[in-house]
């Protein structure tokens, strides 16, 4: 159905076509406020991983917080691929990809904050706040139909993401080569860095409302329960690319002070 249409892979039409009505006369249906309350849960998880990384580094003791780093970006792509292939795991894999992710998260985050402390204090506290502010943002707009979601919405919005992607991979094999886009280098400010990190930041904003109207229509036309876990699995991922692309752009902020 279109109504699944999306950019985010872990919330895709094909999956929730293939899982709409399976299994949910034994488990029930997907609402919206169970979604919602597994998706805290995996927020809590991805605290708790991030905390303890975190007080790692800055306990004197960067080998472990590299060591679980590594450790949480392996299983976060190996838990999430195969969430993504195999929904009904979600409910046992996905708090144990919102853990990885936090282990990740935290020490990236901890390596970031030290880095910067002298040319912005506190950038990892601002990135988080953005972070929870457009979300909320996005969701309010999304909740009061400010902003609808119509199909041609939906198609802009996902090849905008598919474009993102692709320019990604396009850096990621060049960079291979030892060859550099200079503007998409983060220690470099200029503009149209800036520009392009304010344009990825908004296309992942916008993400959230297609996110959110998934889960909703989920709810009304009856997915299984353990849809529940696998939206709030693809939501997280959603919302981990916006802190990230936010902190890439105050990074590119500061380098741009100096």
């Amino acid at each position: 159905m279109a109504l699944f249409q999306s950019s985010n892979p872990t919330l895709s039409q094909k999956i929730f076509d293939r899982s709409l009505h399976q299994e949910a006369s034994m488990q029930g249906v997907m609402s919206v406020r169970g979604t919602i309350n597994k998706f805290g849960f995996l927020m809590l998880m991805v605290i708790a991983g991030a905390a303890f990384t975190w007080q790692q580094i800055y306990s004197g003791q960067p080998n472990t917080a590299y060591a679980y780093m590594i450790g949480g970006l392996i299983v976060g792509m190996v838990s999430g691929l195969a969430i993504s292939f195999k929904p009904t795991w979600a409910s046992y894999l996905a708090p144990i990809y919102g853990l990885a992710e936090g282990l990740l998260l935290g020490a990236l985050s901890a390596i970031i904050n030290t880095a910067f402390q002298k040319n912005y204090p506190g950038i990892i506290l601002q990135a988080v706040g953005l972070t929870f502010g457009v979300a909320i943002a996005m969701f309010l707009l999304y909740n009061f139909r400010i902003i609808k979601v119509t199909e041609k919405f939906k198609s802009v919005i996902i090849a905008a993401t598919l474009g993102i992607f692709i320019f990604y991979l396009i850096t990621w094999v060049v960079g291979l080569f030892n060859v550099q886009i200079p503007f998409m280098s983060l220690t470099n400010g200029g503009w149209l860095g800036i520009g392009i990190s304010l344009f990825i930041v908004a296309i992942a904003a916008l993400n959230l409302l297609l996110d959110f109207d998934r889960i909703e229509k989920g709810a009304e036309m009856g997915a299984p329960k353990f849809m529940e876990w696998y939206s709030a699995f693809g939501l997280l991922v959603t919302i981990v690319w916006l802190y990230l692309e936010i902190l890439k752009l105050l990074m590119r902020f500061a380098n741009n002070r100096n």
